[in-house]
């Protein structure tokens, strides 16, 4: 079976200050339908957001970003657990550092629990583990972690979920003419150097923590494929149907 990773950010998850929990379920049906012919990865934002809901603590402050991480992760696992539930599908946390993705046999244990999930018929859920990282919550966004996650895990795919839909030719925010570029074989210097620009205040990223992550696949011969997610319609087109309507796959060319 394929082995398929994918990402979902903070921008999609959250809203108004707290977990888009009807976004979450739609996510879901999603990936219980990706599921029947896939195996299928998760990497999940939403921590922090999640733990503000109960807690209004400051989050620039990197002791209250952690401590609202700790407090959000069994409630976010909880959501999904019962979101999962509808699908009789079990779901479980695997929390990961950046210690533990640069260091091989760190690698190959992840690799192993996650085959031992995937082949029991379960879904990882895997997030940083901001409660205890350092430098920042550093691996230090979840696109970086779900491109190593998906090569660590020898993955076909990396599929990233945004509230930005596709690569533009241009910032489709200040360019009325910018286009969809629907597919991509290499990303310039240039563009990798830009500044992340995210745009809600849960997320870490922004286009450019997207594209170093589809650059670490390309160079590692995994495709990365960037979609809305709010609007799942373009993902399910490419990965149920085989129907690239919208979004940009990011390949190596054939």
């Amino acid at each position: 079976m394929r082995r398929v990773v994918v990402k979902v950010g903070s921008a999609v998850l959250t809203q108004d200050n707290s977990v888009a929990y009807e976004r979450m379920q739609k996510l879901v049906d999603f990936l219980a339908e990706l599921r029947k012919k896939n195996e299928v990865i998760l990497v999940s934002s939403g921590a922090v957001s999640a733990g503000y809901t109960k807690l209004k603590l400051d989050r620039t402050l990197i002791a209250n970003k952690q401590a609202l991480a700790s407090l959000g992760q069994p409630i976010l696992m909880n959501k999904y657990a019962r979101k999962f539930a509808k699908y009789k599908i079990l779901c479980s946390q695997v929390l990961v550092t950046a210690a533990n993705l640069n260091k091989s046999d760190d690698v190959q244990r992840v690799r192993s629990t996650i085959n031992v999930l995937i082949a029991n018929g379960i879904i990882p859920i895997v997030n940083e583990n901001d409660a205890t990282s350092t430098n920042e919550l550093e691996v230090g966004d979840n696109d970086q972690l779900s491109a190593y996650i998906a090569k660590g895990l020898e993955a076909d795919i990396l599929i990233i979920l945004s509230d930005i839909d596709a690569y533009y030719d241009a910032d489709p925010r200040v360019d009325e003419s910018a286009k969809v570029l629907k597919v991509v074989n290499e990303i310039s210097k240039e563009e990798l150097s830009r500044d992340a620009t995210p745009n809600n205040i849960f997320a870490t990223g922004g286009i450019v923590t997207k594209l170093k992550a589809a650059a670490l696949l390309l160079k590692a011969d995994i495709d990365t494929f960037l979609a809305s997610g709010f609007d799942l319609s373009d993902v399910k087109s490419y990965t149920l149907e085989n129907n690239h309507k919208g979004g940009t796959l990011f390949t190596k060319a054939k």
